[in-house]
């Protein structure tokens, strides 16, 4: 299930010779986003449970409109909130708004933000590291991450393990990813994507369609928007975090804990800064 929404998570980059150009991305509209994730529970009790455990305050990296975020507001956790798209910002702030809440917000890239203090943990949820689509953009975010978290602090994000099925997939070929009804109107809205891979550079370019149906079943807006990511290996990832000089880290498989064995399994990693 987690495979079929992470092309909508990622940094923009050339388009498929397919698609017809377009600049958006799909975290230009924050409304239109959370049709399909406002209420998507990939990894929420895991963050949660995380946060609220943690020695001193979290930083949600990639916080979108708040899936993670405004649940950890809601239990009492003094979290802040990082995110490229202002858009998704300004959907997290309405909406913390009317929950009575007012977060800390900062509109800065991944792979190489600075802020003014340190934190007992550091959460990337929703396959966000795969947003840095070169070397030095994951070693950027690794290292930013390490020098923002205080002496001991833990950094835990989640990605996928790049299986046949995944990056051998077909290429160029228009794929249905999921149907939902729009929250206000009740009526279909549908989501297709449009993959090709540079399985040298390890990358995978996704032409996104999203589309409103009526009542009757026809189109009457469709909304494109380009993505891409880069995949990453369990032996890259732990040269990563190595470089980047983290004291320790485990990779596993499920949210659950149990180690990382097989092709179609996840990638949890937990990173610590030394005490």
């Amino acid at each position: 299930m987690a495979e079929q929404f992470l092309a909508l998570r990622m940094k923009t980059t050339t388009l498929p010779q397919c698609s017809p150009a377009v600049e958006a991305t799909p975290f230009d509209d924050g409304a239109l986003y959370d049709i399909f994730f406002e209420n998507f529970d990939l990894g929420l009790d895991f963050y949660l449970g995380l946060a609220r455990a943690a020695r001193g305050p979290v930083l949600d990296v990639a916080c979108g409109t708040g899936r993670i975020m405004l649940p950890c507001l809601k239990a009492g956790v003094e979290v802040e909130g990082l995110d490229l798209f202002p858009a998704m910002l300004a959907r997290l702030r309405n909406k913390a708004s009317r929950s009575v809440f007012n977060p800390q917000l900062h509109q800065v890239n991944m792979s190489g933000f600075r802020l003014p203090r340190r934190y007992g943990l550091i959460m990337i949820p929703f396959n966000a590291f795969v947003h840095n689509l070169t070397t030095e953009d994951q070693l950027g975010c690794l290292q930013a991450c390490r020098e923002h978290l205080e002496p001991g602090g833990l950094l835990a994000f989640d990605t996928y393990f790049p299986g046949p099925a995944w990056i051998g997939a077909p290429s160029a070929k228009r794929e249905f990813e999921v149907e939902v009804k729009h929250p206000e109107t009740g009526l279909p809205v549908r989501m297709w994507d449009t993959r090709t891979f540079d399985r040298v550079k390890q990358l995978q370019h996704s032409y996104v369609e999203i589309e409103l149906l009526d009542g009757a079943g026809h189109i009457t807006a469709t909304h494109p928007s380009k993505t891409s990511v880069r995949w990453i290996y369990k032996a890259e990832m732990e040269l990563l975090l190595r470089v980047a000089g983290f004291a320790r880290w485990q990779i596993l498989g499920d949210f659950g804990g149990r180690p990382l064995e097989h092709e179609t399994d996840a990638m949890i990693v937990q990173a610590w800064t030394a005490q």
